[in-house]
């Protein structure tokens, strides 16, 4: 059984969670499966808890260092597009952030690698998931830029920060038929890409209009 702040009262509710639920589903969310994860994870014990009550809306909050985590619908929207050939076996995060999408990667990958440049963020989303008994994810302080090589290759990417494009080693440790999530563009003109790699290169699909943070590079 979860503790009640995992449960959550009032605000962050399992009634709220269902109101973010109903919602994701008319923005056109349609994986059953990515829909009852998010329901049943607690989004609140993500954010600071003066910010707990607005957990649920479907906006994007701070959570220090200029990061945020991503409104409910980009975090459903960006998993839908990674999971369309069903669950995966190893997965790329760049950007572990807050740990809120990591957490649900969790659910539908075998082993979520993470990597995150701001050191105590990275803390943070440790000690989330660990109150959560989510265990199969490892954790890396670096440039998201670099991936994670020594584990490659991944069936599935998702990247959480805006690059201008898509840097190449990320390409590179993408299996063939593999995919990855990314939003591409400078701030303002930004937009969701999903890339499939094929035996004999990339294919590029565009989606909707988003906001990121930008893809830095370095570690803090």
């Amino acid at each position: 059984m979860m503790n009640q702040s995992l449960q959550g009262i009032g605000m962050t509710s399992r009634r709220t969670r269902e109101r973010m639920v109903n919602r994701l589903i008319e923005q056109g969310i349609r994986n059953r499966k990515v829909l009852d994860v998010m329901r049943d994870l607690p989004r609140h014990i993500f954010v600071d808890e003066a910010l707990a009550s607005r957990a649920y809306e479907d906006n994007p909050l701070p959570i220090g260092y200029n990061q945020t985590i991503s409104q409910p619908y980009i975090v459903a929207r960006m998993t839908e597009l990674l999971l369309k050939q069903g669950n995966l076996t190893k997965v790329l995060e760049i950007g572990t952030g807050c740990g809120y999408q990591t957490a649900i990667l969790a659910q539908f990958a075998e082993h979520v690698y993470t990597v995150e440049r701001i050191l105590p963020l990275q803390r943070k989303a440790k000690e989330h998931l660990w109150d959560l008994k989510i265990k199969n994810v490892s954790f890396i302080h670096n440039d998201g830029g670099w991936g994670w090589p020594e584990y490659a290759p991944f069936d599935g990417v998702l990247v959480s920060a805006a690059p201008p494009e898509i840097p190449e080693p990320l390409l590179e440790q993408m299996a063939v038929g593999g995919m990855m999530v990314i939003p591409i563009g400078k701030p303002g003109s930004q937009e969701l890409q999903r890339v499939t790699r094929t035996v004999n290169g990339y294919e590029i699909e565009e989606f909707e209009a988003v906001s990121f943070v930008p893809f830095l590079p370095g570690r803090e």
